[in-house]
């Protein structure tokens, strides 16, 4: 582009470090004014980013405390190669992930042609002729084609004694599924008509209620099934042969109740390797064993060699962590999300359902290749109808491998006394609508006629739910950094859709009488930053970064520059918020990598003295990778999290999500949330956040005084 006096000064604005001559140098080489800060801030990356192979450049400087050194487990892993370990459950996820979005989007397209809005119903086309290349019938060819990549699959997380199935006609496998016998949620229609079948409110009634029994009767089968073929223990005997029963647990020796990480490493065997990994791997055969069709099988019982599934165990942990400081890594993660004394009750009482899911990695960090990954492992469906399985044995139920996870952590965590269980489809909805109820008119004090909606004269202010503050995290403190990442997809460039629900199906949506949603995000941030500013007393302002299909870093925000911010900001595409909050961790670490280590798997690792992060995130609806957001939080002790959420007045969807995201609030002293609906009152708002985000009852005295603006606010703009 040929840049003009002004795009410089635009330049300078959002990039106050650079000067005219950088300005002029970026802008000339690109399309436009955002492409040319995002390549200066790429740049400003690879300049302040430490050279990885180097283990220098991550070193305090000469004269710092020794307590700033790296842990030993970094200072070892960032000479190394990123280390790549494969086993049969990423083999079979990484099959599935090359067409898994593909399946994804084309049933979006067929529900959306079809008028069907809930997402958990497949559309159907009753005629005699089943080639009749209908958008539905394609769809289930599609589906059948991938039977082969489902039997895979099935055989990389199915347990013991357990059954695969599928729901495609096309294989006598269909007789194996036990939700066959669920009534279907369409109507009958007459044979031989093309007419596109549409689901009855009554008919998806009654499909979720079988749905919801049947899910639990399996998954309580199932649970108690596997415990019974657990050994009594693998790690105190040679050649025990017989499982037995966990109702003997209580006999165990109290010698293997160590943790799970402390396991690992024999303790006559000072240089931390498996002795027993340099065996012939046995893992192949404990494979075969599970998968054999014997009468025992049949009979509901399950002989298996603890030799052999103690020598798989070890081998599994050797792969996944091949030195002393990788597993010290591992602890670590495990002792701050809460799950070490599960993980070692599993490997000493449970191994079989331990060795399940270590092969899944749920016990040890996020690769960063996953939370980058458009179709990484966490984002594999879950269809308890079509047979696609999860990995623990009580898997039905959740939508995706991640939400699984997610719950299982959360249920597994030391000290965490609330319900954390998942509740069905139509519990949640039912909540959804008690909390609208709940909604009460906003406090007269908090009325400002520079709220946009009093600016736009659309109506009054919505009634709110006030959830009562309660304080999770520690209090800021002057180091704390401050950072915000805004959602830029374009549903935040028109105002919210409100569902029509007949019962729990969705027959449309209207617009929500309210302002775009982007708007509203705009005036919040100001007055958020604003207040913050005169909290902090530093006039520079907060890091911004954007995120939909890909993460910007807009530049510092402040009251000064605002406008020209927030004008280069370009609204559009998908909600992806694990892209924003990578781009905010790196940030984050390269302005403070000194006192940070690199792990070649698993990203930067906070020190001692990593200043906390404290992260603003505005939302205007669900993001799909919210669980996996929120599941790498669980292991993260250096960032303090506050949720706004956005949504239309009185819509169950927004309530619901609501409600989700404050149950994880509530097991997570890391996360703390806040909603809005409808027409809103900014100045409540902005209040209520500020208690969360520094963590403490800001007074309402207090917050008339950090409120008070250096300038005028700015004007809205249409």
């Amino acid at each position: 582009m040929l840049p003009s006096t002004d795009d410089i000064a635009k330049f300078i604005a959002i990039a106050p470090d650079a000067n005219e001559g950088t300005a002029l140098r970026f802008l000339e080489g690109a399309e436009n004014i955002d492409d040319a800060i995002s390549q200066y801030y790429e740049s400003q990356d690879e300049a302040i980013a430490p050279n990885l192979s180097d283990p220098t450049t991550l070193r305090m400087d000469s004269g710092a405390d020794m307590r700033n050194s790296p842990p030993p487990y970094a200072r070892s892993a960032i000479n190394r190669v990123a280390h790549h370990y494969t086993n049969a459950f990423t083999g079979a996820a990484d099959l599935r992930s090359k067409d898994e979005q593909d399946m994804k989007a084309a049933l979006h397209n067929i529900q959306q042609a079809g008028g069907i809005f809930n997402s958990d119903i497949e559309p159907e086309h009753t005629t005699q002729f089943y080639n009749c290349n209908c958008d539905v019938h394609n769809y289930k060819e599609r589906k059948a084609a991938r039977l082969p990549v489902q039997e895979i699959w099935s055989k990389a997380v199915i347990y013991p004694g357990e059954s695969a199935y599928h729901d495609s006609h096309s294989s006598a496998l269909i007789a194996k599924n036990p939700y066959s016998r669920v009534p279907s949620l369409f109507p009958l229609t007459t044979p031989g008509t093309y007419t596109r079948a549409r689901p009855t409110p009554s008919g998806y009634n009654h499909y979720l209620q079988k749905m919801i029994q049947l899910n639990a009767s399996l998954n309580a089968a199932a649970q108690t099934a596997i415990d019974a073929k657990e050994p009594v223990s693998i790690w105190d005997t040679e050649d025990t042969e017989t499982s037995v029963s966990n109702e003997s647990d209580a006999t165990a020796s109290p010698d293997t109740q160590q943790p799970a990480i402390q396991g690992l490493s024999h303790q006559k065997n000072p240089s931390g390797t498996l002795t027993e990994s340099s065996k012939p791997s046995a893992f192949g055969s404990l494979k075969r064993m599970l998968s054999k069709n014997t009468s025992e099988e049949k009979a509901g019982k399950i002989s298996i060699h603890p030799k052999e599934l103690r020598a798989a165990i070890l081998e599994e942990e050797q792969g996944r962590w091949p030195s002393q400081e990788w597993r010290q890594l591992v602890e670590a993660y495990q002792e701050t999300v809460g799950i070490s004394q599960k993980v070692a009750d599993l490997r000493a009482r449970r191994p079989i359902q331990y060795l399940h899911l270590l092969r899944a990695g749920y016990f040890e960090p996020i690769p960063m290749a996953w939370a980058k990954s458009t179709s990484s492992p966490l984002k594999l469906i879950i269809d308890a109808f079509g047979g696609w399985r999860g990995v623990t044995p009580s898997w039905r139920g959740y939508k995706d491998l991640a939400e699984e996870r997610l719950y299982w952590a959360m249920n597994t965590t030391d000290g965490i006394a609330r319900n954390k269980t998942k509740p069905d489809s139509i519990s949640a909805m039912n909540m959804a609508r008690s909390r609208i109820e709940s909604a009460v008119s906003t406090p007269t004090e908090y009325f400002s006629p520079d709220d946009i909606c009093n600016i736009q004269s659309i109506e009054a202010y919505s009634k709110q739910v006030m959830a009562p503050f309660r304080s999770f995290a520690e209090p800021a403190i002057p180091l704390d950094e401050t950072m915000i990442l805004l959602e830029a997809s374009k549903s935040m460039n028109s105002p919210p859709l409100l569902p029509y629900y007949n019962e729990h199906l969705i027959t449309g949506y209207s617009v929500s009488k309210q302002a775009k949603s982007k708007d509203i995000a705009k005036a919040v941030i100001h007055r958020f930053s604003q207040a913050m500013i005169n909290h902090d007393h530093d006039t520079r302002g907060y890091q911004l970064v954007t995120f939909a299909n890909q993460a910007r870093y807009a530049g510092l925000i402040n009251h000064q520059n605002l406008e020209q911010i927030w004008s280069n900001i370009r609204f559009g595409g998908e909600t992806r918020l694990m892209l924003g909050w990578q781009r905010a961790k790196e940030l984050h670490f390269q302005k403070h990598f000194g006192t940070a280590v690199y792990h070649p798997m698993y990203g930067w690792q906070a020190g001692p003295q990593t200043p906390i992060l404290r992260l603003l995130i505005v939302l205007d609806g669900e993001a799909a990778d919210m669980n996996e957001f929120q599941l790498d939080l669980l292991g993260l002790s250096w960032v303090y999290v506050t949720i706004f959420l956005m949504g239309a007045d009185g819509c169950p969807n927004h309530h619901r999500l609501a409600n989700e995201l404050q149950r994880i609030s509530n097991t997570n002293p890391r996360i703390s949330f806040l909603d809005a609906q409808g027409n809103m009152p900014e100045r409540f708002i902005t209040h209520e956040l500020l208690k969360r985000h520094l963590g403490y009852n800001v007074s309402f005295s207090d917050f008339k005084t950090l409120e008070q603006a250096t300038v005028d606010l700015p004007s809205y703009v249409e």
